[in-house]
């Protein structure tokens, strides 16, 4: 599917009457892309969800992307989805693909907000597509109660219902109002025509990065140790085997060294992901911020 061709009119109105598929029908051309690397499969399974991506896509047209390029980048997500998918895993495509579009347009609306960075970490992206809905919601109900909040009350509240540090909330709203202006202009008349430009640091990794980077680094490494450790000995086998080793073992495989067969060790798969999952959501409303649109 060529690229150039995702964003055009004529193709998204096809796409939109392309079939939909029944869960054997996905299933079957999953195995065929994965195991055989057939691009017909290939093809019906991404012109299938291109609605579903083109869909998607629109949701994000209020932060003023061009609606071309944003189908363009939900296509990108959703042949990684394609790419990445394990049809052992017991879940729709469709569901998995959702992930894959909405980070792929997510990440393209932010690098393109403003030439200002607009933030990188999770709990930053979370705020980002969140505040001026979460702002609007408080507003609206601080009205209703007879009870106007002030900038500062606002902030606070942002903050916690979004649950990022009131510093975060402050930097993404100045941001977010914010303009982008020529890096050549005078900084002003007193400054004998020195431009902004002069002013920019070097771009390299910085302190404040690298620890940045090692913090996050760890934060994930204790996430999954936490959630490991909600499961029990045999999931945990399981888990480290299909997605820790450098060189992941096949159901199968491990089917036939446990005496289980492969539908039940996709189970247990299955349910180990599931623990793990609502481990990580209890423990930190980043996991979750991901998914929030």
């Amino acid at each position: 599917m060529a690229l150039d061709m995702v964003g055009n009119p004529s193709f998204m109105r096809r796409a939109m009457r392309a079939e939909l598929l029944d869960a054997d029908t996905e299933l079957r051309l999953a195995y065929a892309w994965r195991d055989h690397r057939d691009e017909a499969a290939l093809h019906r399974l991404i012109t299938a969800y291109m609605r579903l991506a083109i869909s998607m896509a629109a949701k994000f047209k209020r932060y003023g992307a061009p609606m071309n390029d944003l189908v363009q980048e939900a296509g990108l997500g959703l042949m990684k989805a394609a790419e990445r998918f394990d049809p052992d895993r017991g879940v729709r495509f469709s569901t998995y693909a959702v992930w894959w579009i909405k980070a792929s347009v997510q990440d393209y609306v932010m690098r393109n907000w403003s030439m200002v960075r607009t933030g990188s970490t999770s709990s930053q992206k979370s705020l980002f597509f969140n505040m001026r809905r979460v702002q609007a919601r408080l507003e609206r109900e601080a009205m209703a109660a007879g009870q106007p909040l002030d900038k500062h009350q606002l902030r606070q509240m942002i903050s916690t219902e979004v649950g990022v540090p009131l510093n975060d909330v402050e930097m993404m709203e100045g941001r977010l109002s914010g303009s982008d202006y020529s890096l050549n202009a005078t900084q002003s008349a007193e400054d004998e025509g020195r431009e902004w430009i002069d002013a920019l640091e070097d771009d390299s990794a910085q302190a404040a990065e690298l620890v940045e980077h090692a913090h996050d680094t760890k934060q994930l490494r204790d996430w999954l140790i936490t959630a490991m450790n909600a499961l029990n000995e045999r999931e945990r086998y399981i888990v480290r085997e299909r997605k820790l080793r450098d060189k992941p073992r096949t159901l199968e495989s491990l089917g036939d060294e446990m005496g289980l067969s492969k539908e039940r060790v996709r189970q247990l798969e299955t349910a180990a992901f599931g623990k793990m999952r609502k481990t990580l959501e209890a423990q930190s409303t980043e996991v979750l911020s991901f998914f929030a649109a």
